[in-house]
């Protein structure tokens, strides 16, 4: 009796719902000249993620969206979209949000920015991203096993990516979650005019750290549209996506 009047419930009330979001995710993505073929792909991923995951994703192409409320969302996430698309008033609110215990993810592009435009969130990347090879096929290695943006790919993931090379001028601690293998592509594979080179045995490509009061989660991954098709690295975004809202598994 009790499961037939919740049923009938739901269907007399419009808009209710069985499931409530656990978390609010806001996802910024701008088309820029290297990335725009990914986000009709992306979009509809992360939407088939937000259903099958029972959480709330607002999408948006606008910067003005960072004029708003921002505690409402668990995490912010820029995809394919560095921090320097926002305008100053934009950075000083995102900056507070973060202070105020929110929640950072950043995705391939997002995480180069002009050197020392914007140096707070260069922190927050943890990393500076200079040049980098061109895309290429190699090995990456997990480094912690125990993070959810790890669980759903092997110890050695063939993979094709750019594998960024990065510096660290504000002497930032991460933790690496997956590096990748420098003898199974050319580091120094780059374009005439320009210079590549190799990182060594220690070349993190995706990592996490805290920024101020709030969980980052960087992957640097992400480049070619097709990739937000593939089941691993959906996996693997999703994992740092829902370290970075919720902080789970505590450990």
């Amino acid at each position: 009796m009790i499961r037939f009047a919740l049923a009938l419930f739901a269907l007399l009330v419009p808009g209710t719902a069985w499931a409530q979001a656990q978390y609010k995710l806001l996802v910024l993505a701008i088309p820029n000249k290297y990335h725009y073929e990914y986000i009709p792909t992306a979009r509809d991923s992360l939407e088939h993620l937000a259903k099958l995951h029972a959480f709330e994703m607002v999408w948006t192409n606008k910067t003005e969206t960072f004029d708003g409320d921002l505690s409402q969302y668990a995490a912010v996430m820029f995809l394919n979209t560095p921090g320097e698309e926002l305008n100053p008033g934009q950075r000083a609110k995102f900056e507070a949000y973060m202070r105020a215990g929110g929640n950072a993810i950043v995705v391939h592009r997002a995480a180069i920015t002009p050197a020392d435009a914007w140096p707070w969130y260069e922190r927050l990347v943890g990393r500076r991203v200079g040049v980098h090879p061109m895309l290429q096929t190699g090995i990456v290695t997990v480094t912690d096993r125990e993070h959810p943006a790890s669980y759903g790919v092997p110890e050695r993931w063939i993979w094709s990516d750019e594998f960024y090379t990065t510096t660290n001028p504000y002497k930032v601690n991460i933790s690496t979650i997956l590096s990748v293998d420098e003898t199974s592509y050319d580091p120094r594979k780059i374009w005439p005019g320009q210079v590549s080179l190799p990182m060594g045995r220690d070349h993190p490509i995706a990592w996490h750290h805290w920024h101020e009061k709030g969980r980052v989660f960087v992957t640097t991954l992400g480049h070619n549209g097709e990739m937000y098709r593939d089941p691993q690295y959906l996996a693997h975004l999703m994992g740092g996506l829902w370290w970075a809202a919720t902080g789970m598994p505590r450990r």
